[in-house]
């Protein structure tokens, strides 16, 4: 396994209210991956990607693609593999990207504003 590859395993997280309520309660991080990546794959990948994390389980699912309407035609959208990562006890993924902006400066002083 060569870091390229591991690098287009990972899709994405998934944001539902499941995958909230494990990555509070159980440290499980939820993530769409690459349709033919393995276990262990995923493993080192979130490894790779996110410093000082363990893994310690990984279990994937196929989901398929349901079908739907579109007017008078019938579509059906893409299946994909989702991976439920469980963490180490104590350890969680930072997703810095994940439409939050993370503050690092100090906050102006209110007092030049009211000059």
């Amino acid at each position: 396994m060569n870091n390229a590859r591991l690098y287009q395993v990972l899709k994405g997280p998934v944001f539902s209210e499941k995958s909230q309520m494990l990555g509070d309660s159980l440290g499980v991080q939820v993530f769409k991956v690459d349709n033919t990546a393995t276990k262990r794959e995923i493993k080192k990948a979130v490894e790779l990607m996110f410093d000082g994390v363990e893994v310690t389980r990984v279990n994937t699912l196929n989901v398929k693609g349901k079908t739907k309407r579109f007017g008078k035609s019938i579509g059906r959208r893409n299946d994909y593999k989702k991976a439920y990562v469980t963490l180490k006890a104590g350890q969680d993924v930072q997703m810095a990207d994940a439409g939050e902006e993370v503050e690092t400066t100090a906050p102006a002083s209110e007092t030049a504003n009211n000059e």
